[in-house]
């Protein structure tokens, strides 16, 4: 493992939130963040601009130093940095990303110059990197952090602000349900996003469900007793698993809520059956555990079937546009009427998070802040522009 020293400024928008996103990135994308100094305020350098707000981390990677720079350059676009640069000359920008050190390596290429050419000359990159490598030797100048500082010919001021900078270790919420349409994608980003937080994953037991393929050979016979078996399973699973939190992991992600039996049910029940099932429903429902937040991942009608053929089960090939239209309009009647309930639509239907990581990270993002906003329903389109 190589070890990789970053600086991170910003003086648009949010200049607080946009370096934690570059956290995120940066340990999403780079290697694994270990070190993180306090966030300095100066004022911005040979222009006329915002002040910044600028830090340093020190990152543990595989990645080679051009490797590293294609990363930092792509965390730059994702973040509305569309283009760098090619003078000398400073500008306002939403996140600048600088390779300033990788190990002791000396490196002068026409991309790429290690150590960043400019250190012993910035306070705002001393001071972080004084926070946490004081003692390291700049490989060129043979001088320490320390010293350079003390040395640096830069007269500006640069305060030290109260803005911590962390790693998300964890997820905000105690329980999420990740909800959506046939082929929508749950079970895989349910299964990726428990993974990377640590989080115990609960995942619908649908394959072992011996009525299924024979309801869509025939959904009328098989209606009611495909939805009974469906609402017991999910209320047995999700009582077991919500009851005993595993003590090594701190949330539980769940790629369904209970709630959808009721919404299933609803287009395929006939009108005396449904009104017993949701009798049935409502007993139970009373007592399980509601999740803090409630995503549900809609792709439109097309993108579904395609996913659907994709992906070949062979008994859901006869699925039609029309019943993935309802299931929609069922799952949209609820969260209309659940006022309670934390939702946040992540509309993906121009997007493949599968092939392209950049996208699944601006889901997660998402995710990530959504604790922040007072509305009980958010919608976010994800796309090139989502952030």
């Amino acid at each position: 493992m190589n070890t990789l020293t970053l600086g991170i400024g910003s003086n648009l928008g949010n200049r607080h939130q946009n370096l934690l996103d570059a956290v995120y990135y940066i340990a999403s994308f780079v290697g694994e963040v270990e070190k993180i100094s306090s966030v300095y305020s100066s004022e911005a350098l040979g222009f006329e601009g915002a002040d910044f707000l600028n830090a340093c981390l020190l990152v543990k990677t595989d990645l080679s130093p051009e490797k590293v720079l294609e990363q930092t350059q792509k965390i730059e676009k994702i973040l509305g940095r569309h283009q760098k640069s090619k003078d000398k000359i400073y500008h306002n920008r939403v996140i600048d990303i600088d390779i300033l050190y990788f190990n002791d390596l000396i490196l002068d290429t026409k991309d790429l110059q290690i150590p960043h050419p400019e250190i012993a000359h910035r306070n705002f990159v001393l001071r972080p990197l004084n926070d946490i490598l004081p003692d390291k030797i700049h490989p060129v100048l043979q001088k320490n952090h320390k010293e350079l500082l003390t040395l640096s010919p830069d007269k500006s001021v640069v305060q030290k602000t109260k803005y911590p900078l962390e790693v998300p270790k964890q997820i905000p919420y105690n329980f999420i349900a990740i909800e959506g349409n046939i082929g929508a994608g749950k079970t895989t980003f349910s299964s990726r996003f428990a993974e990377e937080f640590n989080a115990k994953l609960v995942l619908e037991r649908f394959e072992e469900n011996p009525f299924l393929p024979k309801f869509y050979e025939d959904a009328k016979r098989y209606a009611f007793p495909l939805e009974m078996s469906f609402l017991a399973d999910r209320y047995q699973q999700l009582s077991d698993d919500l009851a005993q939190y595993d003590l090594f992991k701190t949330s539980v992600v769940s790629d369904y809520f209970v709630f959808k039996s009721l919404i299933f049910s609803k287009v395929t029940l006939s009108d005396e059956e449904y009104s017993l099932y949701k009798k049935i429903f409502n007993f139970m429902y009373k007592d399980l555990v509601k999740p803090d937040l409630y995503i549900y991942l809609y792709q439109n009608v097309d993108r579904l079937l395609e996913n659907i053929k994709k992906r070949g089960r062979s008994y859901e090939q006869s699925i039609k546009a029309e019943y993935l239209t309802q299931i929609h309009e069922g799952y949209m009647n609820f969260i209309k009427t659940q006022k309670d309930l934390n939702v946040l639509i992540l509309d993906i239907s121009d997007i493949d998070f599968v092939k392209n990581p950049e996208y699944y990270h601006k889901m997660v993002h998402t995710i990530l802040t959504h604790h922040t906003q007072k509305e009980h329903l958010v919608i976010k389109k994800i796309n090139k522009h989502s952030i």
